[in-house]
């Protein structure tokens, strides 16, 4: 069963013959079907894609003191609040 819809895109990926295994056993030990690979795929690039997005803005405050950050984001979530609450 294929996706066709205009949300989706075919990729053509190559793993190692053991990856394979690993990750169709995986699925099939929970009751998952051939067809949720996909799925599963897309899912783990979107955690993988998040986890470096993470990892680059920590990078970004890597100078910054604790102190200093923790008084940023205070700033940042009472600045959120009042629009929040202001939009509310």
């Amino acid at each position: 069963m294929s996706d066709t819809s205009p949300e989706t895109t075919r990729w053509s990926v190559s793993v190692s013959k053991k990856t394979d295994v690993a990750v169709r056993t995986f699925l099939a030990q929970r009751g998952m079907k051939k067809g949720d690979l996909s799925k599963f795929i897309e899912e783990a690039v979107k955690w993988r894609v998040f986890e470096q997005t993470m990892a680059d803005a920590r990078s970004g405050f890597e100078d910054m003191s604790p102190d200093d950050l923790d008084d940023l984001l205070n700033e940042a979530v009472t600045v959120t609040r009042q629009d929040h609450n202001s939009k509310a």
